[in-house]
């Protein structure tokens, strides 16, 4: 494994997601359910999602190298505007979130039926989520599958936690509104440095 690209998948998937409904839905679950429960719970979620995210990734780096970069500087350019033209409203937006993931979580549980409460909840969430997406094009991009895995998976693992236990406090000193245009000149930045090696190459 490669740890610049660990760091990269890392950098990348922990701004795309701290912004995003995955962040509000792991805090008002673990209001409702043990902050413990719910991380684990998600994070296994996260662990099926990345895992098919980079099978995918895997699989798209056998169609032709220039193909695989292109598609991926693509996917990062998208992400860019997805998060930019989102950034206005993200902090309007966040009400609105918690409200819809509070109706999914209504009766008390504990133990296992938290975690399989919150795992079933974003795993429905997250479908074709822009984290997955730029999960699938890092791994076309650099070709290492194990290394995104970590990276992307360990930046979740992070966001969710950060959620359940000091959500409140960093939704009252961040906005959400900042992290998303971070977020677009990341993936930018990605999206040049793809290209430029297709343009190179």
């Amino acid at each position: 494994m490669d740890p610049a690209v660990i760091a990269v998948a890392f950098g990348a998937i922990f701004l795309v997601e701290l912004p995003d409904k995955t962040f509000v839905a792991a805090l008002v679950l673990s209001t409702r359910y043990r902050p413990f429960a719910v991380w684990v719970g998600v994070g296994l979620a996260f662990l099926v999602q990345t895992a098919i995210a980079c099978t995918v990734g895997g699989l798209v780096t056998l169609l032709p190298h220039r193909l695989v970069e292109v598609v991926a500087a693509v996917i990062f350019l998208a992400g860019a505007i997805l998060l930019l033209r989102e950034a206005p409203k993200a902090d309007a937006g966040e009400a609105e979130t918690e409200e819809e993931f509070a109706a999914k979580a209504t009766s008390p549980k504990s133990g296992l039926a938290a975690v399989g409460a919150s795992f079933l909840v974003l795993f429905a969430a997250e479908w074709g989520d822009l984290s997955q997406l730029l999960t699938i094009s890092l791994v076309g991009r650099y070709h290492d599958a194990w290394s995104v895995f970590v990276g992307a998976w360990a930046a979740l693992l992070v966001v969710s936690g950060l959620a359940c236990v000091a959500g409140r406090f960093l939704l009252r000193h961040l906005r959400l509104s900042t992290i998303h245009y971070v977020g677009a000149a990341v993936c930018l930045l990605l999206a040049l440095l793809t290209a430029y090696q297709v343009v190179a190459g």
